[in-house]
Order: structure tokens, then C-alpha cells, then sequence
């Protein structure tokens, strides 16, 4: 029987949004590294970070955008004090749903990555929406580049 590839190190500069925040204390568990539950918090930010930002308007009027699956790879410690890098890439749009490929970097190494994936619901409804096309144009600079790990 063979043993299961390893998966490959994600890139940082495959991820095209990109966002800088600080490990808190408060993140850090009795074992003095950050507790795996905060590194949804990571993820969070920074899907939440560009899709809410007006400026790329990838919310139109009426609509929202709620996670439906969120997959972690926890693939280091992190310690407190220091700063992470988050970077996000969009692997796939479908006719309601946005699926990302996700990474927090600390010192220049992958401590985790992640998929997530959320579907855009009308906010009265709460039911799944179709992606109009506009939208679909202008998830288009986030796309990921080059191999996704």
C-alpha cells in the first residue's frame, strides 16, 4: 500500500488578494501556540475583507454572500507575538457559489491553508441566488495563479 503524496507548500504569490494582520494574545490556547479555531477568524477576515470592500462591488443591492464549507489544513505552530500574512485566490465561481483557496503566512512559512466556499443568498429570501454576470467579472483579478496546494 502507498502512502498518500504529500500536498505541495502553497505559494503566497499565488494568492492575488493579500492582507497583513498581528497574532493576538487572545488567539493563543493553553499551549501557548494559536488555537485552531482562530484560524477561521483568519480566514474570515480576509474573504470578508474582499467581499465587502465597495470597491470591488462583488455584493450587488439586495444580496449576501454566507459560508457553506470552510476545510483547514493546520500545517505549522504559530506563536504569539508576530504578524501573519493572509492570502485568498478565487479557485472556482458556480452559478451561486464562490469557492476560495485560502493561506496564513508567518515568517515566509504556510502555517495553514484552507477552501472555503460560500453561496450568495438574497437577504430577504436566505435562499441561494444566481452570481449575475458583472459580478462574475469582477471576481476575475482574483483568480488564483499558477498551482493551488
Amino acid at each position: 500500500m502507498n502512502a498518500p503524496a504529500r500536498a505541495p507548500t502553497p505559494l503566497l504569490d499565488n494568492y492575488p488578494y493579500r492582507l497583513t494582520d498581528n497574532v493576538r494574545f487572545a488567539d493563543l490556547d493553553p499551549n501557548q501556540h494559536v488555537n485552531n479555531a482562530v484560524y477561521a477568524s483568519y480566514f474570515e477576515t480576509s474573504r470578508v475583507m474582499l467581499v465587502k470592500d465597495p470597491s470591488y462591488g462583488l455584493i450587488p443591492p439586495g444580496q449576501s454572500w454566507v459560508l457553506v464549507r470552510l476545510d483547514i489544513h493546520y500545517r505549522a505552530e504559530l506563536h504569539w507575538p508576530g504578524t501573519i500574512e493572509l492570502g485568498l485566490g478565487v479557485l472556482r465561481l458556480g452559478r451561486t457559489s464562490a469557492t476560495f483557496s485560502q493561506v496564513v503566512f508567518s515568517g515566509g512559512k504556510c502555517v495553514a491553508s484552507a477552501t472555503s466556499t460560500t453561496v450568495m443568498v438574497g437577504l430577504q429570501s436566505r435562499e441561494p441566488t444566481p452570481i449575475p454576470s458583472e459580478v462574475i467579472e469582477r471576481f476575475q483579478p482574483w483568480l488564483m495563479r499558477g498551482d493551488v496546494a
